[in-house]
């Protein structure tokens, strides 16, 4: 196939870039250039507001667009004169309110969220001009990427605790559920679409299994060879100060998805993955939050 890819540098888009690559087809991607690009791809260095003439006359079989957050990323894409057979837009489960019933279904009513903010609102808006003017296009909706080329402090802050023997704070017992899905898994699943190209056109994509925060610490320092030691952390301590997830518990109804998609990588194994990659590529992170700073000055002296 050819296709376009919007980004293509960081975390998903660039290994979305990269795994298509492998597989042989024509790869062009999107993005400003700031960054270093993927082997083999060619790129169309532009700010995807400004594309000006660039896509003008362009036919792809595939836009995959993992970095739109707006409407107006949408409109400036499909009003460059740009043509294609087939469109994917990553937009998120912030789009499901924190009020609706859990699991959130692909049938639910979408809005605000308050926990998400803005972000969910303009993905919503995305998702729903990209509808009014592409209705073949497929959308999908995941719960927290990983994997490697991860570029956000999250795997990697666990990661750190194990490899520097300290113990982990834990929001209160640690029984927040959290829901993955791993960047491999979901080039796997666009592959399933453009192979079936089901009806339906909304897909939640996730793990079937959410885990508990303490399961999650624990499998990462076990992919680190580490047994994970816990402080319970009162829930009156400010979760972002020395955690890196929201205090927000949400659940994903993935059975469409497996339906299309029956086996995913296991949590575990993914997260073994990660690690081996992230101690080599420590510099990754483009913005290390100072988690640990926190803890040695507001919690330490408290447990």
């Amino acid at each position: 196939m050819k296709i376009l890819i919007t980004g293509g540098t960081t975390f998903v888009s660039k290994f979305a870039a990269e795994y298509y690559v492998k597989q042989g087809n024509e790869v062009f991607v999107l993005n400003r250039g700031s960054r270093e690009q993927v082997k083999g791809v060619s790129p169309i260095v532009a700010d995807r507001l400004q594309l000006g003439n660039r896509l003008k006359g362009e036919h792809f079989d595939l836009i995959l667009d993992i970095t739109a957050y707006t409407q107006e990323h949408i409109r400036a894409l499909l009003d460059s004169g740009v043509t294609f057979d087939d469109y994917i837009f990553i937009s998120s489960s912030a789009v499901y309110p924190e009020t609706n019933p859990q699991p959130f279904t692909e049938e639910q009513i979408c809005g605000y969220n308050a926990v998400w903010g803005d972000y969910g609102m303009n993905k919503l808006k995305a998702e729903r001009y990209l509808q009014a003017r592409v209705p073949n296009a497929y959308i999908l909706r995941p719960p927290y990427f990983y994997g490697i080329y991860e570029n956000l402090y999250r795997e990697a802050f666990v990661f750190d605790c194990a490899m520097r023997d300290r113990a982990f704070y834990l929001p209160q017992n640690g029984g927040m559920k959290l829901q993955f899905f791993h960047v491999r898994d979901l080039c796997r699943f666009i592959d399933a679409l453009l192979d079936k190209y089901p009806d339906q056109r909304v897909f939640n994509v996730g793990n079937k299994e959410s885990v508990t925060v303490k399961e999650w610490v624990e499998l990462c320092y076990r992919a680190a060879g580490k047994s994970a030691r816990f402080v319970n952390v009162d829930k009156n301590v400010p979760q972002r100060d020395y955690f890196c997830f929201y205090d927000n518990e949400y659940v994903l109804d993935v059975t469409k998805q497996s339906a299309l998609m029956p086996d995913a990588l296991s949590l575990e194994q993914g997260l073994q993955e990660e690690f081996l990659w992230y101690k080599d590529n420590l510099d990754s992170i483009y913005n290390r939050k100072p988690y640990m700073e926190y803890i040695d000055q507001h919690l330490v002296k408290q447990s």
